[in-house]
């Protein structure tokens, strides 16, 4: 579904990811891990498209069509989904509009606000959020909490292909966590596939990832399954270097 060969990139001109090479088939879930300032939300920023990064080699394909040099809302259209680590405030657009205009231009379908409120009814109910929070303007004044949930909430209306979740996890309590976990876990399936960017354990304890991959200095080093996940968690990065 999602292939990645030889990807470069640059911010600024200043070189950040140095040769990805990375398959996610669909059904599977992948998680990156690595420390600080390794590249992880550098990819998941070019994996979307996002103009402030500069692909300078390499390709990104997409349900076989090369997506490389695509704008980010074709790749949306494509069934490519991003959840922010850290989500934009947008003031005077509420979250029902905005979901109303994604959804009329990925399904070619023009909901109705009413039809819309009642296609997210289950969706809000599943993440513990009121009727009325539709009703608020998108991330302004959102806790942390409930911006990630708000985040999964769009995830489990656009229904993507791809779903690449940068850090979902980061400034979640442990209660927003499980909330969080169960619900992405709750849309696997066969034809989704998953790429969860994250620092901690924690998150796979709710999310199970078939392939673990660790990313140092713009690099997948070392790939393996959830023992691989353990011994970091328990080693840290040290023994990989």
């Amino acid at each position: 579904m999602l292939k990645i060969t030889n990807l470069h990139a640059n911010v600024e001109d200043t070189p950040i990811l140095k040769g990805i090479n990375l398959e996610i088939n669909p059904g599977e879930v992948h998680a990156i891990m690595g420390p600080n300032g390794s590249g992880k939300s550098t990819l998941s920023n070019v994996l979307m498209g996002n103009p402030v990064y500069e692909v300078t080699e390499g390709t990104i394909i997409f349900n076989g069509k090369d997506i490389t040099e695509e704008p980010v809302d074709n790749r949306a259209k494509e069934g490519m989904f991003l959840a922010f680590q850290y989500p934009e405030s947008i003031p005077g657009v509420t979250i029902v509009n905005m979901l109303k205009t994604a959804l009329t231009n990925i399904e070619n379908t023009d909901y109705s606000t009413l039809e819309l409120r009642l296609k997210v009814a289950d969706a809000m109910k599943d993440l513990g959020l009121s009727p009325d929070f539709v009703d608020r303007y998108l991330n302004e004044g959102f806790s942390g909490g409930e911006k990630k949930r708000n985040e999964i909430l769009q995830m489990k209306m656009l229904k993507p292909k791809i779903a690449i979740l940068d850090e979902i996890d980061s400034g979640l309590d442990v209660d927003a966590l499980k909330v969080v976990g169960e619900n992405v876990t709750a849309m696997k399936n066969d034809n989704l596939g998953l790429l969860l960017i994250t620092h901690y354990q924690r998150l796979l304890e709710y999310i199970k990832a078939d392939f673990i991959h660790v990313m140092m200095k713009g690099k997948i080093v070392k790939s393996g399954n959830m023992d691989l996940m353990e011994r970091i968690d328990t080693e840290g990065y040290d023994w990989i270097k």
